[in-house]
This record gives C-alpha cells, sequence and structure tokens, in this order.
C-alpha cells in the first residue's frame, strides 16, 4: 500500500480499510474496492484482484475525478461527489472520500446500482473518517521545521558553489 507523503499511513490504518471495504463488498454483493489517492497512487485494494493493471487504472480514475471536478465547475456545481460508469457486463462507482481520495467500486451484474448506492453511504462515512484521522494525524507527525539559520547558511554555501 502507498499513500501521499503528507499524510502518515499505518497498520491499523490499512485494517481498518479492509474491514470496512471488506463489509461493504459483503452486504453490496460486489467485486473490487480499491482506494486511489488524489495523485493517481493506489492505496488500497479488497475483494477480486483485478485483471488490468492497478497502477494505469490509478492513474485514470484520478484524471477522470479530476475531469469531472471541470466538468461540474462548468455547469456551477462545486464538484460532483459520485461517479457512475455502466458497462454491458461490468459498471464502476467512484465516490469522493474526504476530497483527498477515492473509493472506486468493481461490479458486475451480479447486483444493482441501486443497492451499491444504498450500501455505499455509511462505507464513505466510515472511510472518511479513518482518512480525516491520518490526514490530521499526519500534520500531527510532522517534523518541525528547519531552522532558519541552517537555511541562511545553506543559502550561502549554495551561492559560493554556483558563484551567485
Amino acid at each position: 500500500m502507498a499513500g501521499a507523503s503528507s499524510w502518515s499511513f499505518r497498520e491499523e490504518d490499512s485494517n481498518r480499510i479492509h474491514v470496512i471495504l471488506s463489509e461493504f463488498l459483503r452486504e453490496a454483493n460486489a467485486r473490487t474496492g480499491m482506494i486511489v489517492d488524489r495523485t493517481g497512487q493506489m492505496v488500497a485494494i479488497v475483494g477480486e484482484e483485478p485483471s488490468f493493471d492497478p497502477t494505469a487504472f490509478a492513474s485514470l480514475t484520478a484524471a477522470d475525478f479530476s475531469a469531472n471536478d471541470q466538468l461540474a465547475r462548468m455547469i456551477g456545481e462545486p464538484e460532483f461527489g459520485s461517479l457512475f460508469h455502466q458497462g454491458e457486463k461490468e459498471s464502476m462507482y467512484l465516490a469522493d472520500i474526504a476530497r483527498r481520495v477515492i473509493l472506486v467500486v468493481l461490479f458486475d451484474n451480479r447486483t444493482t446500482l441501486g443497492l451499491v448506492k444504498l450500501r455505499v453511504r455509511q462505507t464513505v462515512l466510515d472511510l472518511r473518517q479513518v482518512f480525516e484521522d491520518m490526514f490530521n494525524r499526519g500534520t500531527a507527525d510532522e517534523k518541525p521545521p528547519v531552522e532558519t539559520g541552517f537555511l541562511g547558511e545553506a543559502e550561502d554555501e549554495l551561492d559560493k558553489l554556483f558563484g551567485a
């Protein structure tokens, strides 16, 4: 699992995400749940292992969500909180989580969009809490800033080195 550098991702976070997504997949009869961060990094995959390249998928998912954010603004909406893509046999539902990550649900004809949407509401709330906890902890765990004197000395040394 990988995550954005601005937040702290721990084993207990991974476990919480796995439990939440596993329960959702069972209740919604969906195949796969994924968490993708807005920069296009795969954070978690739960359920059936996808047959496609998850790295490329994560990047395209982030781009898709970003493009739809722009479309929402063009029609006067601040954002679209969720997206739905329907295929003949396979479909996917995407939902924003805490404006930093995206929940992706892959499902087929064994379930319905209505059941996915019904079950995803609580899942989004549960995941939002997990990620807000991580984001808040990430800022609290950050190292103290580098002393200003050190930065001035470093700039002086670079100036000497490059003749500025």
